[in-house]
C-alpha cells in the first residue's frame, strides 16, 4: 500500500474513528484501524465486534492494498503533524507515515484477523443533524452510566408517524425528545448512550443523517461516515408507566434565571443536595438548609397557575433539566406527593423536548 493524502482530512477521519470506536486493549487486532487504499481513495476501519465504524477519505493511491495498525498511535501521530499532506507507504513489517523531514512507523497487524465493519440494510429513514444533535445532547446524558444495570444506559429511539422520538432514563429522571423524520420503514431500537453521544457531536453540522436497523443491530450514516452497533433490549422504556395526569400546579419561569438561583441556594444542601422550591403568588423561592452549611433562600419572578404544590429536588438534576431550555421560558407541571414534573418549553420549536424529573424527600429543618 502507498498513498499520498491531506495530512488535515485524513488525521480528522481517524480521529473520528477512535472516537466512535475506542477499541479494547486487551486485544490488538481490536484496537487497530484497517486501512483500505484503492482508486477511490483511502477507507479507515474499526471494529470491537459489538461496534463498528468506517470513515472515508480522499487520497492520491499509488498502490492498492489494506493494513492494519494501531490505531490511536495513528490519530495521534496524524493530529501532531503541521505538513500539508502525508504518505502513507508499507516498508516491510511497518506501515511509514512520511511528512517533510519526517518518518514515523507502527507495525503491521494480522489484518485477516479484523472482522471488518458490519453492513446493515433495514427499515430507517432521515433526519436533520443539527435536529439530532440537539435532541442527543440533552437525552443521552439522562442514561445511566453504570454498566451493572446495562437496560438503563442506552437511549430508546422509537418512529412514531412522521416523528422521532428519543427516551432516556436512569430511574430517576428522564428526557424525551422528538424531531422530525423522513421514514421508509418504521423502527424501535435501544442504542447505547455512550456512542449516540458521541454521534451527536459530529452530526451537529450535517445536513442529513440516515438511521437503520435490522436484527439486534442499529446504524447511522452521514457524509463518508458509517457507524453500528449491537442494540439493548429497550421494550420496557415509556413514559407511559408514569402517572402524568395529577397536575395541579402549573409554573412559567425563566430557565437561566431559576437554575443560576439552583446552583446558589445549592451550596447550602444537605449531603442529598436537595432543595425546596416554593410556589407562591408572583414568584418561586429556592430554599436549602444543613445542619453544618447552613442555610440560604432565593426568590425567582414567575407565573403560577393552579395549586401552591411544593416538591424537593435533588438541584444538580434541577439544573440538568433546565440547561437544555437556557434562554427561554419553561413551564413546570407539577403533580403532589412524590409524583413526577414535567418540564416543556414554553414556545415550540422544531425538537420537542419534555425533561422529567422525580421530587425528592425534602430537606430537614
Amino acid at each position: 500500500m502507498d498513498l499520498t493524502a491531506p495530512t488535515g482530512a485524513l488525521a480528522a477521519a481517524a480521529a473520528d474513528l477512535v472516537r466512535l470506536v475506542p477499541g479494547k486493549l486487551i486485544d490488538p487486532v481490536l484496537s487497530g484501524v484497517l486501512l483500505t487504499a484503492t482508486a477511490a481513495g483511502v477507507e479507515l476501519a474499526a471494529s470491537d465486534r459489538e461496534r463498528t465504524a468506517r470513515v472515508a477519505c480522499s487520497a492520491l493511491v499509488h498502490t492498492d492494498g489494506q493494513v492494519l495498525v494501531p490505531a490511536k498511535p495513528l490519530a495521534e501521530t496524524l493530529r501532531a503533524l503541521t505538513a500539508p499532506e502525508v504518505r502513507l507507504v508499507v516498508e516491510g513489517n511497518r506501515l511509514a507515515i512520511r511528512a517533510e523531514g519526517a518518518r514515523f512507523a507502527l507495525p503491521l497487524l494480522d489484518h485477516a484477523l479484523h472482522p471488518g465493519v458490519t453492513q446493515v440494510t433495514g427499515p430507517g429513514g432521515v433526519v436533520s443533524g443539527a435536529a439530532l444533535a440537539t435532541a442527543l445532547s440533552t437525552v443521552a446524558s439522562t442514561a445511566a452510566r453504570d454498566e451493572a444495570l446495562p437496560v438503563f444506559t442506552g437511549v430508546r429511539l422509537r418512529s412514531e408517524a412522521d416523528r422521532l422520538v428519543l427516551r432516556a432514563t436512569d430511574r430517576y429522571r428522564m428526557a424525551i425528545a422528538s424531531l422530525p423524520w423522513a421514514a421508509d420503514g418504521d423502527i424501535d431500537v435501544m442504542v447505547p448512550a455512550t456512542l449516540l453521544v458521541e454521534v451527536a457531536k459530529q452530526v451537529s453540522g450535517v445536513d442529513r443523517v440516515r438511521l437503520l436497523v435490522a436484527p439486534n443491530q442499529f446504524a447511522a450514516t452521514w457524509g463518508q461516515t458509517l457507524v453500528t452497533t449491537a442494540v439493548l433490549d429497550g421494550s420496557y422504556l415509556s413514559e407511559t408507566k408514569l402517572a402524568l395526569s395529577d397536575v395541579d400546579t402549573k409554573v412559567t419561569v425563566d430557565a437561566d434565571a431559576l437554575a443560576a438561583a439552583t446552583r446558589r441556594v445549592a451550596l447550602y444542601s444537605d449531603a442529598r443536595g436537595v432543595v425546596r422550591l416554593e410556589v407562591g403568588d408572583a414568584e418561586v423561592r429556592l430554599r436549602a438548609t444543613d445542619q453544618n452549611a447552613g442555610e440560604a433562600e432565593e426568590s425567582v419572578k414567575a407565573t403560577p397557575t393552579g395549586g401552591r404544590t411544593s416538591p424537593s429536588y435533588q438541584s444538580r438534576y434541577l439544573v440538568d433539566a433546565l440547561r437544555p431550555f437556557a434562554g427561554r421560558q419553561v413551564e413546570l407541571a407539577i403533580q403532589p406527593g412524590m409524583r413526577a414534573t414535567v418540564v416543556t418549553a414554553v414556545e415550540a420549536e422544531e425538537v420537542e423536548l419534555r425533561y422529567i424529573l422525580m421530587p425528592m424527600l425534602p430537606p430537614k429543618a
